[in-house]
């Protein structure tokens, strides 16, 4: 999740992507999201299962902001909010 384009970035894993783009859209969740206005799903990627997820978050977290900005842009060029799409 961003704050804006090249802004603050959040990385997290869910069990429901709906849900808990849904909770930090609406400031629901306490800390990091809520206090950087961190509201917009700009990738994210599905796994296999929790463990995998969870690997893949650590992996994401050491990365350098350029890779995840190099990332995000890849599939995401404009930084466009992906929620929406999730729930039509």
């Amino acid at each position: 999740m961003a704050s804006q384009k090249n802004g603050t970035l959040y990385i997290g894993i869910t069990s429901n992507l709906i849900k808990r783009a849904w909770e930090h859209k609406n400031n629901l969740v306490e800390g990091f999201t809520k206090k950087y206005k961190v509201h917009r799903l700009v990738y994210f990627e599905q796994t296999e299962n929790v463990q995998s997820a969870l690997i893949r978050e650590k992996q994401l977290k050491k990365w350098r902001r350029k890779w995840k900005i190099e990332l995000i842009e890849k599939n995401n060029p404009n930084w466009n909010d992906l929620y929406n799409n999730l729930i039509k």
